[in-house]
This record gives structure tokens, C-alpha cells and sequence, in this order.
């Protein structure tokens, strides 16, 4: 799977293929469909799938306070789109010269000149171009002209409601991991640099990776199961997320205690999916409390590892 930043590295060897164009954050199952008629198309023009995103996304420099926090990063939302099967992803450099073009302009300069698309697919909702005056009838009729296949693919429901980027972070900023989950392609994942913190899990027999710099959204405060990846290669973990009320301290942390780990890592970027909430941030009347609470901890997360990997 090719990650091409700049349309002038687009190959023509991947030129007349199927497109998509969105956002695809977190990449969930929603966007699992849309990938799978995504490479029916592509295979019946002989051609390649190709998604095409942003990055940033457009509302960053239109309107930034109105921001919401990404789900993926760039190269993890490729990496999953490259499980899903797709053959290229373009990471546009969002800029404002991108978001002045007309709808019109989009499609001829974007999907026709450069990235020369057979075929499209779409969710209902989808807008493009300037003041995002391209709807779904006005792409249907500028592939029509072009003899452009169009299929528009409806939203997948999961228990009664849309799955939706936005669904997802409302479930992740309440601790819903678990559902989370259940709509997303893969456990939910952030990635942060270890930094030194006040060592209080290493006096007490839990050592933790303290996480800071994360650039995407941070599930509520909790206590979580889930896994640390270090050099590529996973360590269940009881992840922390908040305070720490025992000891007085009221700043929120993100902290991964690995289980059956040694070693320092310190300065290292460290990724970490999210299997399970455990339970909620509680103040302890002793060190002793938190202590056996922290045991239980790490029983239900080996319980769970045990689960999930029969």
C-alpha cells in the first residue's frame, strides 16, 4: 500500500482506478463498507483502490476552535485502510488554496487531471469544494458527464443509530471503549512519548510508562485493559488515565503499567490500544488500598489476555 502526500509523487500506474474521498477517522466499520465497494469498482476497471484524505482536516484552518480531536493519525489511518485492502492512500496537505476551488474545479483538477478516477463512492453525506457547495446530486451529475461510475453507499447502523466518527469520540470521552470498539475496524489507539513522572507506581511495585505529546483524543478518565506496543511488539497493559487522588495529585495523567516488562523506555514513542474499561478513579484511605486495587487491576487484565487470544 502506497501513502502519497504530494499529488505530484501520484504514479500514473494508479491512475483510472475507483476513488474515495473523506476523512475516514478512526476508520470504522461504516468506512469498512464504503472500502469494500471501493475495491469491487476498482477491480471491475481494472484499477486501483484509492482513498483520498486530509491532513490536516479542512476545519483546523477553517474554523479551529471547532476542531474536533482526530481518532487516527495519518500513517495509522493508513495502515488500517491497508488492512481494509486499499491499494493508495493520499494525504492531502490541507491548505486554503485546496479549499477555495470551486466544487467544479475540485472535481476536474482533483478527480479527473490528477488522480484520473473511473469510478467513485460515497456515503449520502458527503460534500466537497468550496463552502462545501458539492453535494452527492451535484457529483452524480459531474460524473455523468465524465461516464464516472457513482455509487453512493448508505451509513451502516449499529444498534439502531449510525455509525459515525462523532458517535465514536462521544463513546471514547464517556470510557465506552468497549463499544468503541465494537465500531471501529481495531481497538481504539493513541501513541505518546514516555516522560519521567513522580515514580509512585515504581515505589509501589507497579512501574507505569508515562505518556505525554498525544495528538489524538484521550478516552475519559478510567482505569483500562489494553495493550502497549514498544518497538512493535505488544505488552497487555492496566492503563491509567487521570489523577491520582491518593497522593493528592488532581493533574490527569496517561499512564501504562506493562505487565511482565523490564526495561526503560524513557524518551521512546509508545503506542496503546484500549480493550476494556476496568473501573473508575477512586481516592484510597492507603497506599495499601491502592495497592491491592492495583492487583485486581492487573488479574482482570490477564484475564482478558487470556480471552482474547483463545
Amino acid at each position: 500500500m502506497k501513502l502519497i502526500r504530494k499529488l505530484s509523487d501520484f504514479p500514473d500506474s494508479l491512475r483510472g482506478g475507483a476513488l474515495s474521498i473523506g476523512n475516514f477517522d478512526g476508520v470504522h466499520l461504516g468506512h469498512q463498507v464504503i472500502v469494500d465497494q471501493l475495491k469491487t469498482l476498482a477491480a471491475e476497471h481494472g484499477g486501483a483502490a484509492i482513498v483520498f484524505t486530509f491532513d490536516p482536516h479542512p476545519v483546523r484552518i477553517l474554523r479551529p476552535q471547532q476542531t474536533p480531536p482526530p481518532l487516527t493519525w495519518t500513517n495509522r489511518k493508513a495502515d488500517l485502510l491497508a488492512e481494509l485492502g486499499v491499494d493508495a492512500v493520499v494525504a492531502y496537505p490541507t491548505d486554503r488554496e485546496l479549499l477555495q476551488l470551486s466544487y467544479q474545479e475540485f472535481f476536474q483538477q482533483i478527480v479527473l487531471d490528477l488522480l484520473g478516477a473511473k469510478a467513485m463512492v460515497e456515503g449520502p453525506n458527503f460534500y466537497f469544494g468550496h463552502n462545501r457547495e458539492g453535494t452527492v446530486d451535484r457529483l452524480s451529475e459531474l460524473c455523468r458527464r465524465q461516464s464516472i461510475q457513482l455509487q453512493i453507499v448508505e451509513p451502516k447502523i449499529e444498534t439502531g443509530c449510525f455509525i459515525s466518527s462523532s458517535r465514536i469520540r462521544d463513546l471514547l470521552r464517556s470510557g465506552n471503549v468497549d463499544d468503541a470498539r465494537q465500531l471501529l475496524t481495531r481497538p481504539y489507539r493513541i501513541r505518546g512519548m514516555v516522560t519521567h513522572g513522580a515514580a509512585r507506581g515504581t515505589k509501589i511495585g507497579f512501574p507505569t510508562a508515562n505518556l505525554d505529546a498525544i495528538d489524538t483524543l484521550i478516552p475519559g478518565l478510567g482505569v483500562y485493559a489494553g495493550r502497549t506496543y514498544v518497538d512493535g511488539r505488544s505488552h497487555w497493559s492496566a492503563i491509567h488515565i487521570g489523577p491520582n487522588p491518593t497522593f493528592g495529585e488532581d493533574h490527569p495523567k496517561v499512564e501504562s503499567h506493562l505487565l511482565d516488562f523490564e526495561g526503560s523506555i524513557y524518551g521512546e514513542v509508545v503506542e496503546v490500544d484500549f480493550i476494556s474499561r476496568l473501573r473508575d478513579i477512586r481516592q484510597f484511605d492507603s497506599a495499601l488500598q491502592l495497592i491491592n486495587q492495583l492487583k485486581l487491576d492487573v488479574d482482570t487484565t490477564r484475564q482478558l489476555a487470556r480471552q482474547f487470544s483463545s
